[in-house]
């Protein structure tokens, strides 16, 4: 089993953080990992992208040229990203900043409204915790539960005290994709 994710967006909107968390996670679980980010020149307000694989073998390669899951945070994500997402795959958009649309068949389309659910979590900034509660729950390489673990083992001692809006938030992505996911 071999999972490849992106997350892409400006900086600022926690795509780094979605990819790191999903990284340790994938760790915990006791998977072979590579997050491989890349940033454009802009501290904030900049491009920003990671690769994540996750693996039950040892990884070939950190990156992927059609991930089978993107995560897109805005517009120029979405245009960049959207055509190169792996027949079969899923891509979830932020549908609250991202106004464009896509032609695809061959994908799940998957809007969330994260920057809306966020803000209805408590925090705006929790939106990139709202988008990875949906895409693992439209593309299940882990289970929440081991999301929530890596969370509480690895959210910066600064921003603690968001972990329950952050559980929250994360279940709120789950519980908005569900409507999207094909029962098995």
């Amino acid at each position: 089993m071999q999972k490849e994710f992106l997350f892409a967006g400006f900086g600022g909107q926690g795509v780094m953080f979605a990819g790191q968390l999903l990284a340790h996670a994938a760790m915990s679980a006791g998977l072979e990992v590579t997050w491989i980010p890349s940033y454009g020149p802009e501290m904030r307000g900049g491009t920003a992208h990671c690769f994540v694989v996750i693996s039950d073998s040892p990884i070939g390669s950190p990156i992927s040229k059609h991930p089978q899951a993107a995560v897109v945070f805005n517009n120029p994500s979405f245009a960049r990203y959207e055509p190169i997402v792996a027949a079969g795959g899923v891509l979830a958009y932020n549908s609250t900043l991202i106004t464009q649309s896509s032609q695809r068949t061959d994908i799940l389309l998957l809007p969330v409204p994260a920057t809306q659910i966020a803000d209805e979590v408590g925090d705006l900034r929790l939106a990139n915790v709202v988008m990875l509660g949906a895409v693992l729950t439209a593309f299940p390489a882990l289970p929440l539960d081991i999301i929530k673990r890596a969370l509480e083992e690895h959210l910066p001692e600064r921003r603690r005290h968001l972990l329950p809006l952050n559980l929250q938030a994360l279940e709120a992505g789950a519980a908005h994709a569900q409507r999207f996911v094909q029962p098995a």
